[in-house]
C-alpha cells in the first residue's frame, strides 16, 4: 500500500517535507522488505534523522543525524526514544519541555528530560487522536 495512504496521524499534523520523507522511505522499504512493521520502522527512522517529535507532530531538528544512540545502532539496537532528539543539548531539551509545560524540568537531568518529553509527546498524540 502506498505510504501516502498509511501516513501516521503525527505526520499528518507535520510539515509537508516530513510527510514526503516518510512516504518516500516507506514506499522504498515496502519494495525491499514488503508491507508491515519493518517498512514503518524504516520510514520513521528516516524522519527521525531530520525531525524530532514535539507534542503531537514532528518539527525540524537544528542538526541532522540520529536522534539517540539506539537510532544510530542499526538493525538490532534497543528501542529508540520515540522521536525525542536525545542527542540535542540539555538547553534544547529544556526549551522543548517548557513548550510542553513539563513541571520540574529545571531540576531534571538530561535523561529525565528525554523521558519526560517522550511521555508528554505520547500524551499529546493521544489527545490529538480523540
Amino acid at each position: 500500500m502506498p505510504g501516502k495512504k498509511e501516513l501516521p496521524s503525527t505526520l499528518e499534523r507535520s510539515e509537508k517535507h516530513a510527510q514526503e520523507t516518510w512516504i518516500k522511505a516507506h514506499d522504498s522499504a515496502v519494495e525491499s522488505y514488503g508491507e508491515g512493521e519493518r517498512a514503518h520502522r524504516t520510514a520513521f527512522s528516516a524522519v527521525k534523522h531530520s525531525y524530532e517529535k514535539v507534542g503531537d507532530h514532528w518539527e525540524p531538528k537544528d542538526e541532522k543525524g540520529p536522534s539517540d544512540d539506539a537510532a544510530a545502532g542499526g538493525r538490532n539496537a534497543k528501542p529508540t526514544k520515540g522521536g525525542v532528539d536525545a542527542n540535542a543539548s540539555k538547553a534544547h531539551l529544556r526549551e522543548v519541555a517548557s513548550r510542553l509545560e513539563i513541571r520540574g524540568r529545571s531540576t531534571m537531568t538530561k535523561d529525565e528530560l528525554v523521558d519526560a518529553i517522550q511521555k508528554a509527546n505520547a500524551r499529546e498524540t493521544r489527545k490529538a487522536r480523540e
